[in-house]
């Protein structure tokens, strides 16, 4: 790129004053949108809200099953994890180990439920 085109695009864009009445108008409400607004940062996505609530809903409607299965998932993902090397994860408990205990006692806790379940069901 020349210098001649750097300044076309630089001149092509908003004026810094431009800039600051656009950002204290959309603190308010009034500015563009992410779509017209190149710099502006996207929106935030709730998407972990509809894992979580999906997640929820198949607990609720599989009980244990859906417990155990869940738990299971997670031991096998963290375990192989593990011995690549992860030893922190972005798990509230951090440390590998403990997330592995965590999802180990809900595992077991599952089984436990599906056990119970089996055995009211047919006594």
């Amino acid at each position: 790129m020349s210098s001649a085109s750097d300044a076309r695009r630089i001149a092509a864009g908003p004026l810094p004053s431009q800039l600051v009445r656009s950002r204290h108008s959309a603190r308010h409400g009034h500015g563009p949108g992410p779509e017209t607004d190149p710099q502006s940062a996207p929106p935030f996505d709730p998407l972990r809200l509809c894992i979580f609530a999906t997640v929820a809903l198949l607990g609720w409607a599989a009980g244990p099953v859906a417990l155990a299965v869940f738990a299971a998932i997670g031991v096998a993902g963290y375990w192989k994890a593990r011995r690549r090397g992860l030893t922190k994860s972005k798990c509230y408990l951090r440390d590998t180990r403990l997330v592995l205990a965590y999802l180990g006692i809900l595992l077991a806790a599952g089984l436990w439920g599906i056990y119970a379940l089996a055995a009211r069901l047919v006594g």
